[in-house]
């Protein structure tokens, strides 16, 4: 028998674990379910499937979303909302990969 771990992995504390249903996503985000299928229409989330074919969302992709919607509310498309999402992470993405390359040190 396998050494347990001291820890158990935390479903709970992975941002990636789809966690929740379409109903509880667009609940808490105080939208509805067809907006979060625009989202994935315009390829900003793609959720996940359960073993029945029901969408699930992560914590990031809720987060995703919460941002789309501040930009819609404020008056953007929401193809246009979601491309700037997009855009966002790729350029937030590019800096931590800028930095841990500047941090590293230098090889002889």
């Amino acid at each position: 028998m396998p050494p347990r771990s001291t820890r158990p992995v935390d479903k709970l504390d992975d941002d990636d674990y789809p966690a929740y249903t379409m109903g509880r996503a667009a609940e808490m985000l105080g939208t509805t379910p067809a907006f979060l299928r625009a989202l994935g229409e315009h390829r900003l989330i793609t959720p996940l499937r359960s073993e029945g074919g029901h969408r699930r969302y992560s914590r990031y992709q809720l987060r995703l979303a919460a941002r789309a919607r501040e930009l819609v509310d404020a008056g953007t498309q929401i193809e246009a909302a979601c491309r700037i999402i997009i855009l966002e992470d790729q350029l937030e993405e590019a800096q931590r990969i800028n930095e841990e390359l500047h941090t590293r040190e230098p090889t002889s």
